[in-house]
């Protein structure tokens, strides 16, 4: 028997079970062997029968007096009797009439289930039943819970993977002897079969341990991987210039916090070397990203270089272009600035095109597609990616191609990533952190409303509409049939329409629409034709409407804590007195992580609750996370990350080949892929 053994080839899997095992994405044994337990339930602690009390529990006991009958309805009741040295206790089986035939009278067993009132009678109600002196999987020890189908439970699942112990057994070790060593960790066979199979509490832990080390250590050394071949890349240097730089500041209509100024005199530094730049700006909501990414992109425009500034909207890179524009304006370098997106009447692209390939478009803004337009960019210096987490390899490749070389690469993004996240999902970037915001910025107040509370909610949200100000309404979800809840966009909408704001002008927005539909309903709200959105949180990043001032944010118990702050950042970007409204979708006193947000309105801060709260997903976002494949990692255990990140480095200096390890290169390669720049 080996790993790649299809499922039906293991003992005991015949066509039905096969088809449930394929159900939960298990074709194989390999699958079987990784196919995690969810959770555990303790019956490793055995009691006497006179001691046990009603709630799980085992027992040792022979089993007698076995009968079975048809109850009304067809359902069969197998009854038996355990006995010990302190006495007897019924045991029940429903609709299980192989028991009779399968019991040995007299034998000892190990006995493990519920014990509770059964028509009026206390038994031990569908017990797992398994000689004492045979291996327990299902009786007399911590029992694994998987997730299951229909027709297939974890005591099914236990003992097929019984079945492939040898195997477990002889699987390789994956990490190099040197890395196990120092970091005390438990070997890689006895994780895999104490995840499965553990003896106590304390194997659990160790081996939760080790298979977290090695999903840390491989994504740090994907990512480190990552960086030591960037560079080895070549890209152009733009020189600085301080009186360039001077005078921008200088027509600047605020000042910049000292948090800019550090960040953009580091980006200057990288942008003067012939290594690329692989920089990450991480700021807060309100931090002042867009001018330091202005400030880095004049350098390289007025030596003339091309900066191409990618959005993850239309709308926000046409936002973006408006911006700069009024920047370079005091420069003189404000007919540089250009726009490409695909939402262009033919004849502006075709006009766009042509001035990229001139070189009289210097200041590229578009979306992700710059990339796969058809544009010759030979000058490309500078790449500057807002918020697009996933800029990788092949994007890389595509943009090497049209310059010739590598560009340096700047990406900005407004979520506030806890530092022991940022190590995994940044880990091949050089991050600068905004920790200030320009000064008289005001904090967004914020104010929780239970269920019975949202007539007050709107009611306060009204005034601020009829005070000139403009509004959003954020939903969990987009129709009503996604989860079976009420408060979706789509029914909200609908409601809101016809009743508590209908005499106001609203608009609908989620994910599901087409791009030129989502683009008109913002270009509408953004010229306020629209009083109040009611949108998902398509609208989290990306959109910036500057008389919007109020929030409201639906089922709010539902989003994470990162989250809810990226939203309520949506609103008083003028600098104009903000307001957040969390209303949650029943009446019982709000949690105490919801009630955080009244009183703190730092991202990092609240980034790092939620990380310990609610895991990566949380801070960020789901689909990201389920790359990561993070099934035993902690990514608040700093202990944990900071071994493996140290690990991992110390492999890569050693000069050691990784290829000596065949499956941890094998997983580091396939995680190359999914890291932040591959």
């Amino acid at each position: 028997m080996t790993e790649e053994n299809l499922i039906e080839e293991i003992k005991g899997v015949g066509t039905g079970l096969k088809i449930k095992f394929n159900r939960l994405g298990i074709y194989s044994a390999a699958d079987l062997i990784s196919y995690f337990p969810r959770r555990y339930e303790d019956y490793s602690h055995i009691t006497s029968i006179a001691d046990i009390r009603p709630g799980m529990v085992s027992i040792e006991a022979k089993i007698k007096q076995v009968s079975s009958r048809y109850a009304r309805r067809g359902i069969s009741v197998t009854e038996a009797v355990a006995s010990d040295s302190s006495g007897s206790v019924r045991l029940i089986w429903f609709n299980q009439p192989y028991r009779k035939a399968s019991i040995i009278k007299d034998a000892d067993y190990f006995i493990s289930g519920k014990f509770e009132l059964s028509h009026q009678r206390l038994s031990i109600i569908n017990p797992s039943v398994e000689m004492a002196n045979s291996f327990p999987v299902n009786t007399a020890r911590i029992l694994p819970i998987y997730r299951e189908t229909k027709g297939l439970h974890s005591l099914q699942i236990r003992k097929i993977i019984r079945e492939l112990m040898p195997l477990i057994r002889n699987m390789p070790e994956i990490l190099p002897l040197s890395v196990i060593k120092k970091n005390n960790l438990m070997g890689y066979h006895e994780a895999i079969e104490k995840i499965h199979f553990p003896s106590s509490a304390s194997d659990i832990e160790k081996a939760e341990t080790r298979l977290g080390f090695n999903e840390v250590f491989e994504l740090m050394l994907a990512s480190l991987l990552n960086k030591q071949e960037n560079e080895h890349e070549k890209s152009l240097s733009i020189p600085f210039r301080q009186t360039l730089a001077r005078n921008f500041v200088k027509n600047l209509p605020f000042k910049l916090t000292d948090s800019q100024r550090i960040v953009v005199w580091r980006i200057y530094q990288d942008l003067q070397g012939t290594q690329p730049m692989n920089r990450l700006v991480e700021g807060d909501v309100g931090s002042g990203k867009t001018v330091v990414a202005a400030m880095a992109a004049i350098m390289a425009i007025k030596q003339d270089f091309q900066v191409a500034f990618m959005a993850p909207t239309e709308i926000l890179a046409r936002q973006h272009a408006d911006t700069i524009y009024r920047f370079l304006q005091p420069l003189g370098l404000n007919d540089t600035v250009g726009l490409l997106v695909g939402g262009m009447p033919t004849v502006a692209k075709t006009k766009a095109r042509k001035a990229i390939a001139t070189g009289k478009m210097k200041m590229i803004i578009g979306t992700q597609t710059l990339i796969q337009e058809s544009i010759n960019m030979d000058r490309l210096g500078l790449i500057i990616i807002d918020e697009q987490h996933r800029f990788g390899v092949e994007q890389r490749k595509a943009l090497m191609a049209k310059a010739g070389h590598m560009p340096h690469v700047l990406s900005l993004t407004a979520t506030p990533i806890p530092r022991s996240l940022a190590l995994v999902v940044y880990g091949e970037l050089d991050i600068s952190i905004l920790s200030q915001k320009p000064v008289g910025r005001k904090a967004v107040i914020t104010k929780i409303f239970s269920d019975s509370g949202r007539v007050q909610a709107y009611r306060m949200l009204d005034k601020q509409i009829e005070e000139g100000n403009q509004a959003f309404i954020v939903c969990p979800l987009i129709t009503e049939n996604d989860f079976d809840l009420s408060q979706s966009a789509e029914k909200v909408y609908d409601r809101l329409s016809h009743h508590e704001f209908k005499h106001r002008k609203l608009g609908l927005l989620h994910g599901r629409m087409a791009s030129a539909q989502k683009t008109k309903v913002l270009e509408d709200f953004l010229n306020r034709k629209i009083d109040i959105l009611i949108a998902t949180t398509v609208v989290e990043v990306g959109i910036d409407i500057p008389n919007a001032n109020c929030i409201l944010i639906e089922s709010a118990e539902r989003f994470g804590l990162a989250q809810i702050h990226q939203l309520r950042g949506r609103v008083g970007r003028a600098g104009q007195q903000a307001y957040c409204f969390l209303v949650t979708s029943d009446n019982n006193p709000p949690s105490r992580r919801l009630t955080t947000l009244e009183t703190v309105n730092d991202g990092f801060r609240l980034a790092e609750i939620d990380l310990k709260l609610r895991g990566p997903g949380a801070v960020y976002g789901v689909a990201q996370h389920g790359q990561l494949d993070l099934r035993f990692a902690e990514l608040s255990d700093h202990k944990l990350i900071a071994a493996a990140s140290e690990s991992a480095g110390e492999f890569i200096k050693s000069g050691e080949n990784l290829l000596k390890y065949g499956v941890l290169a094998e997983h580091v390669g396939k995680l190359r892929a999914v890291t932040n720049l591959n």
